[in-house]
């Protein structure tokens, strides 16, 4: 009689496949998630980067850097990948990419979860001016010109143009083209985190009337809020854009849960 040897747990999960998954980063809690998913033997990870700036981040996974080609070239690289979890894990206000995973994971039955700050809430002595995009912080400024510190990233820079008499102090990494500058802008170049006395002694410095934000959450950058409460300043904070329909985690022991199951 010939007996079948049963394989022990431990063997049964050294020979199971790994799970295929892909990590759309770009953020510091993306990079956190991204080591997890390197050190856990159940997955195959694999991250992707927008490209955006000169010097992305260093991640723990293979990285490929670049656009996919909109949700159908998206979508069919899952398809030849293999991919079998996806984890948005990009910046709050990257809303092409994230609804381009939305509809290729949902085209291919694929399960999709958002890995998202928390957004940031109005504490005591916040003077905020909340709205729903650049164009509406814009026409928030008012008429009266004033001295504005954008700490919006250079690409919504151009939306300001629609209120040329206020004079902005616009802070980048990356150099932004004249063509989408405001007429009275002034550049300084800066890579954080920013302790809130930098942000303090910058916006005294500087004379900032008012402080344009997006709601990124995080504790990262926070600290120009905290400077804007204690200097008395508005800040007018662009909220994030609506996600619709997906499942949102904001912890790594949830994103990693989302994984394994």
């Amino acid at each position: 009689m010939t007996v079948l040897q049963q394989p022990s747990p431990l063997t049964r999960a050294a020979v199971a496949p790994r799970r295929r998954v892909l990590l759309l980063g770009g953020t510091s809690e993306g990079r956190a998630l991204a080591g997890r998913i390197a050190a856990d033997p159940r997955y195959e990870g694999v991250a992707s980067l927008a490209g955006r700036t000169s010097a992305p981040m260093t991640l723990a996974l293979p990285t490929r850097v670049g656009g996919f080609g909109g949700a159908e070239g998206l979508m069919r690289y899952l398809a030849e990948e293999r991919v079998e979890r996806v984890i948005d894990a990009t910046h709050p206000f990257a809303a092409q990419i994230s609804e381009n995973a939305r509809m290729a994971c949902e085209a291919l039955g694929i399960p999709l979860l958002v890995y998202a700050r928390e957004p940031w809430r109005p504490e005591q002595g916040d003077r905020w001016i909340e709205v729903e995009d650049n164009a509406a912080a814009a026409r928030a400024l008012g008429e009266t010109p004033r001295r504005v510190f954008l700490t919006i990233g250079r690409q919504g820079a151009a939306d300001f143009r629609a209120a040329p008499w206020h004079d902005y102090l616009l802070r980048v990494i990356e150099p932004p083209r004249a063509e989408e500058l405001p007429p009275k802008c002034e550049v300084t170049f800066a890579r954080g985190p920013f302790t809130r006395e930098e942000e303090i002694a910058l916006m005294r410095e500087r004379r900032i009337d008012l402080v344009v934000s997006k709601n990124s959450g995080g504790a990262l950058t926070h600290a120009k809020i905290e400077a804007a409460r204690e200097l008395g300043l508005t800040v007018v904070m662009i909220r994030p854009p609506e996600r619709p329909g997906v499942a949102i985690a904001h912890d790594l022991d949830a994103a990693m849960a989302f994984l394994a199951s």
